[in-house]
């Protein structure tokens, strides 16, 4: 059961994006009828690449949603993004049966994605990606597996530092000997 999409861009104080990914109603029979309880998985972020999320079980909705909310807000994580709009590079996360292929996309690619990655993305501040689940549809699995897909992301100046080489020679160049040999 999906439900509607809960933004705050500045009316709250913290000016963070809040999407309520997925809602569930149990029942527990007992002696008297029936005892009801909520969960929900909420996804937060600031839309600059910082996100985290949450879930949260209450007797109600609304508290279970706060409740969500709170632990998404505590469990907040920066990740990298090329031009704040994609990407560096394809990333492949897993968890439990649940698995995500991200890909980055060029500009005006827009967010192709399935609803539950659709949300981590859109909090996230992603513009442009591609992405394909593979197994489960189960939302908690499903961003469990896009956060840790995101996890595995590093930025470029790291990569460049760790490989001992300069930010501008990890972008492939063409040398002016190859120039040469194509124009013959």
């Amino acid at each position: 059961m999906e439900v509607n999409i809960k933004k705050n861009h500045g009316n709250d104080r913290d000016g963070l994006i809040e999407k309520v990914v997925y809602v569930n109603r149990v029942s527990k029979v007992v002696k008297g009828g029936r005892r009801f309880g909520t969960a929900a998985l909420v996804v937060v972020g600031d839309g600059k690449g910082k996100a985290g999320f949450g879930n949260g079980k209450a007797k109600e909705f609304p508290e279970s949603i706060k409740k969500a909310t709170d632990k998404a807000k505590k469990n907040m994580k920066y990740y990298p993004l090329k031009k704040n709009r994609t990407f560096f590079y394809d990333v492949e996360g897993t968890h439990g049966s649940g698995k995500v292929l991200l890909r980055s996309a060029p500009p005006g690619t827009g967010i192709i994605a399935g609803g539950t990655m659709r949300s981590v993305f859109e909090v996230l501040g992603v513009e442009d990606v591609v992405a394909k689940s593979i197994g489960t549809t189960n939302p908690h699995n499903m961003v469990r597996a896009t956060f840790d897909a995101l996890g595995q992301l590093d930025d470029i100046k790291k990569i460049a530092e760790r490989r001992g080489k300069k930010v501008t020679d990890l972008y492939f160049k063409k040398k002016p000997n190859e120039e040469k040999n194509n124009k013959q």
